[in-house]
């Protein structure tokens, strides 16, 4: 789901050198992020930080458009569109949108969530009137370009992607098949963010067309620039190359309904794949809500890393998991908490999940440690900090927080929702969210051997 923006300079090794990692979070002011905002008559936010620290600019073109605004039947469009921007516009002929960038010594990309895409640039600090003449005219003139032979390259481009990211990948398809299970089929979460090969296949000219119109305009986005530029010059050219643009019809978001498992549920998939994986997912909450910090810190204490205690107990100690991980994924409008293990050849899944049912009834009865929240506080923070380490990812920790928070320096306040968890905190989700919670568990186990999976008779 939602990538979470967080950490930028300091690592684990640098914050010892510092000191103990106990209390050291809450010893260190959290860093800031100085920026000015505007907002375009045309309704374009506009985030500016400047940083000369490098004679290198960013630029992040910021759409409130992702999968979770698409329709089903109609689903991949907002992926699609990743693509399809950098196919040229009405004044960038095919081809010359990488070509001019990569010319003038800048690089660019961009992604696609549920909640939102992002187009990115860096490069040296002269090529920033390109990088925002270029996105202009993308967003502004990419229709009077857009034809079928367009749509169908890249449409053929995403199948494929969509081929080898999860129909031809062992495990590929495990994540989408528990996403309709999690979520209702009215729920925009209830779809992959890369849709479906029929869907895009059904796609006209006219349908795409109409996504774009009413997502892609200049009241839908945010522009960020940070590095090494002039904040006056930035402005001149921000309302030229932009301010031109038609604001497009206020976009109404339909309400989502309210989501709540009340059931296990256990689910088999063959696939070729030599070793069975099982899958739990949760019901969590949305991004930045009360409990989310202390969800990301349950999560990684369970087994969020090598030092994790399911990593400790089924990978070191036992021997009897390739791997273990388990992540807190909060998105705009709702939330999922996931634990995934591998089993070693010779091991049935069962024998995983009773010491996973150990592992999370010990939290939620006796707690966890100051010493492992400690470690979650400061890996937090380093993490965090990490992230600023370069322009782009100033200019898109800026984005995340002005989409999620209204506020593009939401670092502190981000840190301090880590920094004030307690271990009753952390016990109390344990025992809402996860502990005896009604969940989904699905078993991918290699084909023609459906008696490795899981039965609701193994669950503990």
């Amino acid at each position: 789901m939602t990538l979470r923006y967080r950490v930028g300079a300091l690592t684990a090794a640098s914050l010892l050198a510092l000191g103990t990692f106990v209390g050291l979070a809450s010893a260190q002011k959290a860093p800031t992020i100085p920026y000015e905002k505007f907002t375009l008559p045309n309704g374009l936010e506009v985030i500016l930080h400047v940083d000369r620290s490098v004679p290198i600019v960013a630029v992040e073109n910021f759409y409130k458009v992702g999968s979770g605004d698409e329709k089903r039947g109609r689903t991949g469009f907002a992926h699609l569109f990743e693509h399809v921007m950098f196919m040229g516009s009405q004044n960038v002929p095919v081809g010359k949108f990488d070509e001019w960038l990569e010319a003038a010594g800048a690089s660019n990309n961009g992604s696609t969530n549920f909640d939102r895409t992002n187009y990115y640039e860096t490069g040296p600090s002269n090529a920033l009137p390109l990088m925002l003449w270029l996105d202009a005219d993308r967003m502004g003139w990419l229709l009077p370009t857009m034809d079928k032979e367009k749509l169908d390259l890249q449409r053929d481009v995403v199948k494929n992607e969509r081929r080898q990211s999860t129909d031809n990948v062992p495990y590929g398809r495990a994540y989408e098949t528990m996403l309709p299970v999690m979520f209702p089929s009215n729920h925009p979460y209830s779809w992959p963010v890369i849709g479906s090969l029929t869907d895009l296949s059904a796609a006209s000219v006219t349908d795409v067309s109409d996504f774009f119109r009413q997502y892609y305009a200049p009241n839908n986005a945010t522009i960020t620039i940070a590095g090494d530029f002039n904040a006056d010059s930035a402005k001149t050219w921000v309302r030229k190359y932009f301010g031109n643009i038609p604001r497009n019809a206020e976009i109404v978001r339909p309400t989502v309904p309210a989501v709540a498992l009340t059931k296990d549920t256990v689910m088999l998939m063959e696939d070729r794949v030599q070793l069975p994986r099982a899958y739990y997912v949760w019901h969590g909450v949305k991004a930045f809500s009360p409990d989310d910090a202390a969800l990301d810190a349950l999560t990684d204490i369970i087994a969020g890393g090598k030092s994790s205690r399911l990593y400790r107990a089924l990978v070191y100690e036992k021997q009897i998991a390739q791997d273990v991980s388990m992540g807190n994924s909060s998105s705009k409008l709702d939330g999922m908490i996931m634990l995934t293990a591998t089993a070693k050849p010779g091991v049935h899944p069962r024998e995983l999940d009773a010491e996973i049912a150990k592992v999370i009834a010990d939290v939620a009865n006796r707690g966890v440690t100051e010493r492992e929240l400690s470690r979650v506080k400061n890996g937090m923070r380093a993490s965090t900090i990490d992230r600023l380490s370069s322009v782009l990812g100033k200019a898109t920790q800026l984005s995340y927080y002005n989409y999620f928070t209204g506020t593009p320096d939401y670092m502190a306040k981000d840190l301090e929702r880590y920094e004030y968890l307690t271990l009753a905190d952390v016990q109390r989700v344990a025992k809402q969210y996860v502990a005896g919670q009604p969940k989904i568990v699905l078993t991918v186990v290699p084909e023609g051997k459906k008696d490795l999976a899981l039965t609701a008779g193994d669950l503990r």
